[in-house]
């Protein structure tokens, strides 16, 4: 199999394309594996890492207003499909998977002039600019949510798989993740991370309460800063003072999420696709505060698909306070049934074999 996956910018559309990947290369030893992405997104950092080969071409999303810089995306777009066009015509993928972001777009219709079938991944409830203007040339669209597909007007296209990011985290024993982080296996394990860089205004409520969250009996507390407010955290005197705690451990960042959330009896996080995808494949319950800093707020949709069925409560970010998290989160942990049967509607949610799913939908296109 010679496959193109391409999508960047964030990780939420890096992750799952690596995830596809990694499933991919687990099914086909052989297989032949190539990315294509941008110089500036965060695939030109991780997807090297990982040993995947990786070419970059031109791109840059579209304003969301007519502006000067409308006239530059147009530039970039013309030269960034014209590369794309190179990279194919050389590399002769059977096949071409898009996973979001705008570099997505002329990759994916260089492909389909080329002739070439191409299916897409849409991570959010609302899809993305890019996924909407490419669904008529692609052979499959493949979805994260179920509530997803009102958004699309022939179904026949249309599969709901679930993130491929999901199938990386199910493997791994709570076991496994208590020991990988050094905790207690005695206790419950409160795992708190507002992304990758941090969200300010979590970490401002979880400052407030973390001296009365550190009391409850028998629980302990995984608190990510983010790394851009690890130093202004920890320089608190107060939470310097609860870091002595043997039930408390804060990190600025976790690189083995798949462990964390292994260890994980409770969540409190943003409402990211690849997050929730990770959270319901391992049945955890949460309390989501979905950023309002996204496109579309499609945090606030995503966190609704789990509150709406039980799965979460969501807080939005206007109405969080130090006192109602405070009271969310202590009412779901001295309720052992409420937990359970939120556990239980999370993993109904989730989609562990997502990323065989989306591999048999390549197999699919390819046959």
């Amino acid at each position: 199999m010679r496959i193109v996956l391409t999508g960047g910018g964030t990780g939420g559309h890096v992750y799952p394309a690596l995830a596809a990947a990694k499933y991919i290369k687990k099914m086909e030893p052989a297989a032949d594996i190539l990315f294509i992405g941008t110089q500036k997104g965060l695939e030109s950092r991780i997807i090297p890492e990982t040993g995947f080969p990786l070419e970059t071409i031109a791109a840059r999303g579209f304003p969301r207003r007519i502006s000067p810089d409308l006239i530059k995306t147009f530039y970039s777009t013309s030269r960034g499909s014209w590369e794309a066009r190179r990279i194919l015509k050389r590399y002769k993928p059977q096949v071409v998977m898009g996973t979001g972001g705008y570099v997505c777009g002329p990759v994916v219709f260089s492909a389909y002039l080329l002739g070439i079938p191409c299916l897409i991944h849409e991570q959010n409830v609302i899809p993305g600019m890019t996924n909407r203007l490419l669904f008529p040339f692609v052979k499959k669209v493949c979805l994260s949510f179920e509530a997803s597909l009102k958004h699309f007007t022939d179904l026949s296209k249309t599969v709901v798989t679930g993130n491929p990011r999901a199938s990386e985290v199910v493997d791994i024993s709570r076991g496994e993740g208590i020991k990988a982080l050094g905790l207690n296996p005695n206790y419950k394990t409160v795992f708190i991370v507002g992304g990758s860089r941090g969200a300010w205004r979590i970490n401002q409520c979880i400052m407030e309460i973390l001296p009365e969250l550190v009391t409850l009996p028998g629980v302990q507390w995984v608190y990510v800063t983010g790394q851009i407010y690890y130093d202004q955290v920890v320089s608190s005197e107060k939470i310097k003072e609860i870091m002595q705690n043997e039930n408390v451990f804060i990190r600025s960042y976790i690189d083995q999420m798949p462990l964390a959330l292994a260890a994980a009896d409770l969540m409190i996080s943003r409402a990211g696709a690849t997050m929730l995808a990770e959270i319901t494949a391992r049945g955890i319950p949460s309390v989501l505060i979905p950023s309002p800093n996204v496109t579309n707020n499609h945090q606030v949709l995503n966190a609704r698909a789990l509150s709406d069925e039980g799965a979460a409560e969501m807080i939005l970010e206007k109405d969080i306070s130090g006192t109602l998290l405070m009271d969310t989160t202590a009412k779901m942990l001295q309720d052992e049934n409420l937990l359970k049967a939120m556990s239980d509607k999370s993993r109904k949610l989730g989609y562990p074999d997502s990323a065989h799913m989306i591999y048999k939908e390549i197999l699919e296109c390819l046959s």
